[in-house]
């Protein structure tokens, strides 16, 4: 059964189903990022006349957060599932957004005709390897889980494809697959040059990385930045992370 989130963002809302995949933290932390440019604390950038593509957008969330988060000219979210793909656009045309927001059901692998011509790259992939861990016994679940129809390198080397000189690449990853998506990068001529980690608690390991890499940049100049709490010791939520949702202070985790 379909139903109706309420984005908490200049009257944003997006459609989701309770026996599909939903999009989580990730996604939300991921568009705050990208709109921030990477920096901690910062203003959101306008990026007026800026052209972003969000890689395996599933529900559309990333591009719906960013047209209300930034007043980019266009947004082009890619996913290969096809009712995944229809749940987007569904939600595009329910903000209202047609104009500055499309969405391409397609493979990320096979978008030549868009060679360079992005400012901005966003992309949340899969975490898992494909035989890693057990199967969802849902095929898009497990398809946004597992590197089922595209695995890292796929998407960094799309990203690199996609960006024009200069542009930014802008992702959520695992940290224990830190390495592999380092080598990655500087492998299509992406250079890191932001690292955040996210923490559940103060103190405790991260389970999460938001990551920015600037196509054609210079090598070093890697800055790793202050981690990213949670949670407060109480259990609510840190006042960055309401901020970054788009909520008043004093608000629980409920």
């Amino acid at each position: 059964m379909e139903y109706i989130d309420d984005l908490q963002l200049k009257g944003l809302k997006i459609i989701q189903s309770d026996q599909g995949f939903k999009f989580g933290m990730d996604a939300v932390l991921l568009s705050d990022f990208a709109a921030r440019a990477g920096a901690v604390g910062g203003e959101r950038q306008g990026y007026a006349n800026k052209h972003i593509c969000d890689l395996g957008t599933g529900t559309g969330i990333i591009p719906i957060l960013l047209a209300g988060k930034t007043q980019c000219q266009h947004i082009t979210a890619v996913e290969i599932q096809p009712q995944m793909a229809d749940m987007a656009s569904r939600s595009v045309e329910l903000n209202g957004l047609q104009e500055r927001v499309t969405i391409l059901c397609k493979d990320l692998r096979d978008l030549k005709e868009m060679n360079q011509t992005q400012d901005i790259v966003t992309a949340n992939p899969p975490y898992m390897k494909a035989q890693a861990g057990l199967p969802n016994a849902n095929p898009s679940v497990d398809m946004a889980r597992h590197e089922v129809a595209g695995g890292l390198e796929d998407f960094v080397r799309t990203a690199a494809m996609l960006l024009k000189q200069g542009g930014a690449l802008y992702m959520v990853y695992r940290p224990d697959r830190l390495t592999d998506l380092m080598y990655l990068l500087r492998k299509n001529k992406l250079e890191p040059k932001a690292i955040r980690f996210v923490v559940s608690h103060k103190g405790k390991a991260p389970n999460v990385m938001l990551i920015k890499a600037v196509c054609g940049g210079r090598p070093g100049s890697l800055a790793i930045h202050p981690e990213l709490v949670v949670y407060n010791a109480d259990g609510t939520y840190t006042a960055e992370l309401l901020d970054i949702y788009n909520k008043g202070e004093g608000e629980t985790n409920g």
